[in-house]
């Protein structure tokens, strides 16, 4: 049977599983993203990724500031949503929006629910050094990614995998398991099993301030902090290239035999010293230049064995 849905969501992680409903032949109602935000160098506006997406369905878009006022609830109750479905949508939904549909409101959240509620799951899963992550479809409810779990599918992490290409993988996972999660629900089959109070953690958003390197910590630290944070926004060490200190974002690293002063430049292959090991640097990319390999970064600055580099130096 097909469902009657308000889907909710902003960023690319969102784009497969608003795809993954069209292609179940379920009835999209609206499409509800936030607004247009002004980037580039001519601050021109951009939709969203979903925003674009659901044009080119040709599904009705709502941008509102705001949904705590009562003309918004109005709105959303004029729908006749039997379900939301919301996945990264980037504002908080309050009790009249999550009691409007029939069946309630579905969230796709990235990660092993309870662990990492909040803002950046899957950059905090790496950060971490988890070994594994997964999605869930829980029922939303007042607290932060507190409702109860519907289904959850786990995955392993590489050892070497970014943020980038878990986000990747789990975006597509999530939508199949959406889709499966709908499909249970329209036969009345969906049940939900409260969140154990044991085991939480929360994701909280990046800052500029800890993408800073810090090369006193362990090796193996340092290689899951800047996996976790590749490519966006990416950790950086600071360094004098030549012309005065400067960030360089580093993309990609490997674990390493070495030992030395922390963050001490121990050869001529952008091998770094760390708190316990070392990491070499494989990828990197400074200010207003494109991520290039160490090899190719190399040619271009003069660095020497015994250079110091990044916070913990």
């Amino acid at each position: 049977m097909s469902l009657r849905i308000v889907f909710m969501g902003t960023p690319d992680f969102a784009v497969p599983t608003l795809a993954e409903i069209v292609g179940q032949g379920h009835e999209v109602v609206a499409v509800y993203t936030r607004a247009p935000a002004r980037r580039g160098r001519g601050l021109a506006e951009q939709p969203s990724p979903v925003h674009t997406m659901a044009e080119r369905f040709g599904f009705p878009v709502f941008t509102p500031a705001t949904l705590r006022d009562a003309e918004s609830a109005e709105t959303f109750r004029s729908l006749e949503a039997d379900v939301a479905v919301v996945v990264a949508y980037g504002m908080i939904l309050p009790q009249a929006i999550l009691d409007a549909p029939a069946l309630g409101a579905l969230n796709l959240h990235a990660s092993l629910l309870p662990r990492w509620r909040g803002a950046a799951p899957i950059q905090r899963a790496i950060m971490a050094g988890d070994a594994q992550t997964g999605v869930a479809v829980m029922k939303m409810e007042a607290g932060l990614d507190t409702g109860p779990v519907g289904m959850m599918e786990r995955v392993a992490i590489g050892a070497d995998e970014t943020s980038g290409e878990l986000h990747d993988r789990l975006s597509r996972l999530g939508a199949d398991l959406m889709a499966r999660a709908l499909a249970a629900l329209s036969r009345g089959a969906l049940s939900f099993t409260p969140q154990p109070e044991d085991g939480v953690a929360y994701a909280r958003k990046i800052t500029n301030e800890e993408a800073l390197i810090d090369f006193s910590w362990p090796a193996q630290k340092v290689h899951d902090h800047v996996r976790g944070l590749s490519p966006f926004p990416g950790a950086f060490l600071l360094a004098d290239l030549g012309k005065g200190e400067e960030r360089l974002k580093v993309l990609r690293t490997a674990c390493v035999a070495g030992a030395g002063a922390p963050g001490t430049l121990l050869d001529d292959e952008l091998t770094v010293a760390c708190g316990e090991g070392a990491v070499r640097l494989l990828q990197v990319q400074r200010a207003g230049k494109a991520a290039v390999s160490a090899a190719d970064f190399l040619n271009g600055v003069r660095l020497e064995k015994g250079a110091r580099l990044g916070a913990g130096s």
